[in-house]
């Protein structure tokens, strides 16, 4: 569900099943694809690329059908190989072996839980480079850019290997005399997790990380795009001991809306948490109804990223590239609308685009590539439609926004658009790509209701060397993160997620272990009774 470009709209099932099924301006520096290097790259331990498999119950799978489905390289368009197109019933197997292994999983002490989590950590650690280069394979981004997921995804196994000990309860004043109350947070048992292509490595140690801590066990939906990456986070689990069903990571991408039923409407699964579309969260939401399931969704993000006139330039500037640019803007924190104050707006489009023209874009492979290809061709069609719609309506292209048919078919350029209007489609659509359109405003008031006009409230950002300014902006934004003159907010001991159709819950920091736990009160009659002599 999460290979979908992210809406607000309500998607009905007929119409995710179609997607699924079809699924002098300076130029910027590139390079044929002749030149660049498309082989399989080299891993240290080859081992750890696994085809045509998936793993359940602490066992190497195929699917129970035999068939399969075939993963491209985003870059070259080659086939990198093929995973097992599992079903329901395979589906229901994973939820069998991990619901087995609750009872016991649930009884470790959080320091033995502890100490599994450390040693998958030391090992994604070990073999990060490897890591690097299947994130890179399957989903394009740069290999220095896959380096910094590699490590940001193993540090979410660090932090919940140090909060697994620490899961305390509470003690209640009783206002009846001789009660005494008290609280215990216990797993809330077999979790469903369903990650995106994204990130493929971080968005689910996100999510394992803090279910294992908790004392749960997980099913995970591994994302059609990028299935490699989380079966070598398996092969390691596995080395590092964690318990067979404990951890069961389950493919599919014709299936997928199948397996996201199964994992949505079955009695055994109490908890589910996903990331991607508003459209499919909703859908996801109603079939869980059925169970009344304790949910986490962190969904679709339309983030405004906001310079005022006393901010500093050039670190807005570098702000603005970190926060648009990662990844190739195919993040669900990306800065889609860069409000800029009228008095430094020329000024600002000046020398962010002047940034932006030294991007170098390619294979991910490649030495000194900044940013790689989006997921698919359908990526390609939307961001091309973004700048075509602002074209239309008065935008003025400064910098790139064209297609780059050289390098392949899901490449485009990184493109800064001045003039931008509310009236423009990426104005209330996300790209998730690498557009950046600028638009200006000329008071504060004025920006916080061009900011918070919108449906959906993941992140957002701005710029000021106000204090004051700076107090009220912040908690003017009807976003769940707010990134105050810095465009990087991810961080493994943050909690990060949304509000409004943005979904809700928190991931990371100490709140994202509470998703996976339940509280339960105890009350102790009789305790201030006196003594029997």
């Amino acid at each position: 569900m999460a290979i979908l470009l992210r809406t607000a709209a309500p998607v009905s099932r007929a119409a995710l099943r179609r997607r699924f099924q079809t699924f002098t301006i300076p130029q910027i520096q590139s390079r044929p694809a002749s030149t660049m290097p498309h082989s399989v790259p080299k891993l240290n331990d080859p081992s750890l690329f696994k085809t045509d498999v998936a793993y359940v119950n602490g066992e190497w799978v195929k699917a129970k059908s035999g068939k399969t489905f075939e993963v491209f390289d985003p870059s070259s368009g080659k086939l990198i190989g093929t995973a097992p197109e599992m079903d329901a019933e395979d589906t229901k197997k994973a939820i069998d072996a991990a619901a087995a292994a609750f009872p016991s999983f649930r009884t470790t002490t959080g320091r033995e839980r502890s100490k599994m989590l450390r040693k998958w950590y030391d090992l994604m650690v070990e073999n990060s480079e490897d890591i690097a280069r299947l994130i890179t394979w399957e989903n394009g981004k740069p290999l220095a850019d896959a380096k910094g997921e590699a490590t940001y995804a193993a540090n979410f196994f660090e932090w919940f290997s140090e909060e697994a000990p620490r899961i305390y309860g509470d003690t209640i004043p009783a206002s009846i005399p001789g009660n005494r109350i008290v609280t215990i947070k216990e797993p809330v048992g077999v979790c469903g997790l369903i990650t995106p292509w994204n990130f493929p490595a971080a968005m689910i140690t996100r999510k394992i990380g803090p279910a294992l801590a908790a004392g749960c066990t997980v099913v995970a939906k591994s994302p059609g795009e990028t299935p490699f990456t989380s079966l070598a986070l398996a092969e390691l689990a596995h080395r590092a001991g964690i318990p067979k069903g404990v951890v069961n990571i389950v493919s599919a991408l014709k299936n997928t809306l199948d397996v996201g039923e199964v994992l949505t409407t079955s009695p055994i699964v109490k908890k589910v948490s996903f990331t991607g579309s508003t459209g499919v969260g909703k859908l996801l939401m109603k079939q869980s109804s059925s169970t009344l399931k304790k949910l986490s969704f962190e969904l679709g993000g339309n983030a405004p990223f906001i310079v005022f006139d006393d901010a500093d330039l050039d670190t807005a500037v570098a702000g603005a590239i970190t926060s648009k640019f990662r990844s190739s803007g195919q993040t669900c924190v990306c800065a889609n609308r860069l409000l800029i104050q009228s008095g430094i707006y020329d000024s600002f489009a000046e020398k962010f685009a002047a940034k932006v023209a030294e991007f170098k874009v390619g294979g991910g492979y490649e030495e000194g590539i900044t940013h790689g290809p989006l997921i698919h061709d359908r990526a390609i069609s939307k961001v091309d439609a973004h700048v075509r719609d602002a074209e239309k309506k008065g935008g003025k292209v400064i910098q790139g926004g064209q297609k780059m048919p050289e390098l392949g078919e899901n490449f485009f350029q990184p493109t800064v658009i001045t003039g931008m209007t509310t009236d423009m489609a990426l104005s209330s659509e996300e790209t998730f790509g690498p557009v950046a359109g600028l638009f200006k405003f000329d008071t504060e008031d004025e920006v916080v209701k061009i900011a918070n006009n919108t449906e959906v409230g993941l992140a957002g950002y701005f710029f000021s060397r106000d204090i004051q300014r700076i107090y009220r902006v912040a908690e003017a934004l009807e976003v769940g993160m707010v990134g105050v003159n810095t465009g990087l907010i991810s961080d493994a001991g943050a909690p990060f997620g949304g509000v409004k159709e943005s979904g809700f819950g928190r991931e990371g920091s100490k709140y994202g272990v509470g998703e996976y736990q339940t509280i339960k009160m105890i009350t102790y009659g009789g305790m201030g009774q006196p003594l029997q002599k």
